[in-house]
């Protein structure tokens, strides 16, 4: 997701995941560590050299980011109000968005200790293309990856635009790399739909597993709120107690944004309290809501020398879970649900 400054220019931010791993690179097998004098906040380091940029072939339709990392339809929308999609661009963005399930669902399978972020985007790009789709991310504001992904010791967070991930400290953003997930490691996997979950890399800690619980319930009670007529800045009223009452911090950098045919657009939809978020839903109009949840009371954000990483500032573990949303004449519709295994709850 883009920082506070693109977001400004964009009106909306997107949260895209970072594969990590603790492990430092080992040069007797080629892999380096590519800043090795920067005060890392965490454990985590990124184990370089990158994988060479994945191809889409021709055929398949592209974003006009594609070829030059500039996202030119977002600029031209700026600061104009929610698009309201018509039935005909619903059933459509309903479509992207059982894509990214599905996709979302197969790269979950793989996340387990031994395994690397790039490997993971390997297969979002694959599994992307497959179907006929280009995976969002790919080269967006020149993201060099498929997928964003992030990992702390025990859990992976996944993103799909069709795809993000990041590991453990890492907030968002996060480059898929050559670092092996490690056991007790969080991941975040996170489509032009908009999903992303935070999944535990075999046995994680009791800490990293009710951060995981609360980020789910963040999302879960926010969603419930969301109808014809509910205020986009009450959004954040309704996540940040639940965060506080378990010890932890919403981060403010970083937004829910409007999506249809744009990557990310109007609405811009913070996730703390008291926040100045304009705009009332109404049916028709689809957005995501993706909260980003750090360990502990600091929500404050540092981004590694790559410009797209963001870790927390003091190393702590950081978990999110986003879903895209449209409302209805009568409520709200998950577009990106998927069948609940409430792997969260480490049962």
């Amino acid at each position: 997701m883009p920082n506070m400054q693109q977001a400004r220019d964009t009106r909306k931010t997107h949260k895209v995941i970072h594969d990590l791993v603790r492990r430092d690179a080992n040069p007797h097998q080629g892999t380096y560590n590519p800043f090795p004098s920067f005060k890392y906040t965490g454990d985590v380091r990124p184990v370089y050299p990158l994988s060479p940029r994945r191809l889409v072939p021709p055929e398949i339709p592209q974003p006009d980011y594609a070829d030059d990392g500039i996202p030119k339809s977002e600029r031209i929308a700026a600061g104009q109000p929610p698009r309201i999609l018509t039935k005909e661009d619903q059933e459509k963005l309903r479509k992207a968005c059982k894509l990214a399930r599905e996709v979302l669902d197969i790269a979950a399978e793989h996340v387990k200790p031994g395994v690397t972020t790039d490997f993971i985007d390997s297969i979002v790009h694959e599994e992307t293309i497959k179907r006929g789709a280009y995976p969002s991310p790919l080269n967006y504001r020149n993201f060099p990856k498929s997928v964003c992904t992030y990992a702390y010791h025990s859990f992976l967070r996944s993103e799909f635009d069709m795809l993000h991930r990041s590991v453990n400290e890492v907030i968002c953003h996060g480059i898929p790399d050559q670092r092996k997930l490690q056991e007790g490691d969080i991941v975040n996997l996170g489509f032009h739909s908009d999903v992303n979950e935070t999944y535990p890399v075999g046995k994680i800690s009791d800490e990293n597993a009710k951060l995981i619980r609360t980020t789910r319930k963040c999302l879960d009670e926010a969603i419930e709120r969301c109808k014809p007529g509910a205020l986009f800045r009450d959004i954040g009223k309704v996540i940040e107690p639940v965060a506080v009452e378990n010890d932890c911090s919403v981060v403010r950098t970083y937004t829910g944004h409007g999506i249809n045919q744009l990557f990310h657009g109007a609405p811009n939809i913070p996730h703390y309290a008291k926040n100045k978020a304009v705009g009332t839903m109404k049916a028709g109009m689809a957005f995501t809501i993706e909260p980003m949840i750090n360990l502990g009371r600091k929500w404050q954000d540092e981004h590694w020398p790559d410009n797209w990483t963001a870790t927390t500032i003091d190393g702590k573990p950081s978990a999110q879970f986003e879903e895209t949303l449209l409302i209805t004449e009568t409520g709200v519709e998950n577009l990106t649900a998927g069948l609940r295994k409430d792997y969260w709850e480490f049962s």
